[in-house]
């Protein structure tokens, strides 16, 4: 993508009403622009890093056999009065009637109707294990949206829901499910701990939040620090073993991780060293629920079992805030000049900047390399614009992208390109085709040059 043909439309100073990081730096890198209290438009850039989370949300649910499908935002009172959830529900869910004077509500999770969906098409155990998965926007009325997209009223959400015949069935979902989580943070550069949590409006006791450490989290959390040095890297699993999922999960959390929530100064002290005692602040980007026959008992959700009996199924839930990754990941990755995008997520690839625009030399180098990245299957963000040098330094450190080619005459005299890594700051110089080599290298591509 030119610069030049390209909507970004940056801010030079920090917006008044951003209070932390990340709206700070969304704001200004221009990703978002409010539309309302809470709810945001998605501009190009941001539009880019929301897409490269979903995909990367929906390549994991997939490995681990969760099916995709997609349910619609507004849904009938009628499901979440039979679930006796809709009075229960509290001033977060925003109710409306529409012409025919029926009761409707914009949906803030989906247990009624994708129960409702099961009921009306699965009768049988030999349908099960079955879990399906969506990503669609939700709504809560939140009393004081704030921080950005970190906790908006409208957000997008992967929320996913397991049908299983036993207790020991659904649970080993749940366990699928953490493996997967866990393999998705770090994929998007981050480590989310997956912690004991309450079960709230969802429901069940069997419950973890999944929260990345920062000053900024609304969550006080405690934990023992080697949880820290715990990783899932690139170990391959079967989710169908049952046995290997349950030790993933025995290995992340039986050491102390909890939310202000469920914290127990007792426990605490007594299971974890003094040494290794830490306290700090959270965000929550995902969360798993066991909750049984809470929803499938009530709304009649039962299959036949191999005696021919009917009996409710046993379900879970499964989320992961999607847009309020976009706000993790940042509050997680930036420093005094703006973002740092991990490799994984970021909106392009890489970035190139000519340094002379209309120099001929210079033109002719930065459109070989930008046809190079091209050719690998990558994006560049090419400045090709008349901003001064400084201008379009700052420009890059702000957006976060992980690479940048520097090219100028002075350089190309010399038969080199500048490559600077924005997480490190270093700088090297090389051939063009050196740093197209390295960028194919940080990607997994092979190079064509």
């Amino acid at each position: 993508m030119r610069l030049s043909r390209y909507f970004l439309p940056v801010l030079k100073e920090n917006p008044a009403e951003a209070q932390i990081v990340s709206h700070r730096l969304m704001l200004r890198a221009g990703m978002i622009k409010q539309a309302a209290s809470g709810i945001y438009s998605w501009l190009p850039l941001g539009y880019r890093v929301l897409r490269n989370i979903e995909r990367i949300v929906h390549e994991e649910q997939q490995r681990a056999g969760h099916i995709p499908m997609l349910m619609p935002t507004l849904q009938s009172a009628d499901l979440w009065r039979e679930s006796g959830r809709y009075d229960d529900y509290g001033e977060e869910m925003l109710r409306v009637t529409d012409r025919h004077g029926r009761d409707m509500l914009y949906g803030p999770t989906n247990e009624e109707l994708i129960t409702d969906i099961f009921r009306s098409h699965v009768g049988s155990y030999r349908d099960l294990p079955l879990t399906l998965y969506h990503i669609q926007w939700k709504f809560r009325d939140e009393v004081r949206p704030r921080f950005g997209v970190m906790r908006g009223r409208e957000f997008y959400m992967k929320d996913g829901y397991n049908f299983d015949l036993t207790e020991a069935d659904a649970k080993h979902a749940y366990n699928r499910h953490l493996v997967s989580y866990l393999r998705t943070y770090e994929r998007m550069g981050l480590q989310a701990i997956p912690m004991k949590a309450e079960g709230g409006p969802i429901g069940g006791d069997y419950t973890h939040e999944f929260l990345v450490l920062a000053e900024t989290g609304e969550s006080g959390v405690f934990y023992d620090s080697e949880i820290t040095d715990l990783r899932f890297g690139h170990r391959e699993i079967d989710y169908d073993d049952a046995p290997a999922c349950q030790a993933v999960l025995e290995e992340f959390t039986s050491r102390y991780a909890r939310t202000d929530d469920t914290h127990d100064e007792a426990v605490f002290n007594e299971r974890v060293p003094e040494a290794r005692r830490r306290q700090a602040r959270g965000i929550e980007v995902g969360q798993i629920f066991y909750f049984g026959t809470k929803y499938s008992e009530p709304m009649g959700a039962t299959v036949a079992d191999k005696d021919g009996n009917r009996v409710p199924v046993h379900m879970g839930s499964h989320g992961i805030g999607v847009s309020r990754l976009t706000g993790a990941i940042i509050e997680a990755s930036h420093d005094d000049k703006g973002i740092i995008w991990p490799e994984g997520v970021t909106p392009f690839h890489c970035g190139i900047v000519n340094l002379k625009q209309g120099d001929t030399k210079a033109d002719a180098a930065c459109e070989a390399l930008y046809a190079s990245v091209a050719a690998l299957g990558l994006e560049a963000l090419y400045d090709d614009t008349e901003e001064r040098a400084g201008a379009k330094f700052a420009t890059q450190d702000l957006i976060g992208l992980p690479w940048r080619i520097t090219v100028g005459p002075r350089g190309l005299k010399n038969g080199v390109v500048e490559l600077t890594s924005r997480r490190t700051g270093e700088s090297e110089e090389m051939p063009p085709a050196a740093a197209i080599e390295r960028i194919a290298q940080v990607y997994g591509k092979a190079a064509s040059i």
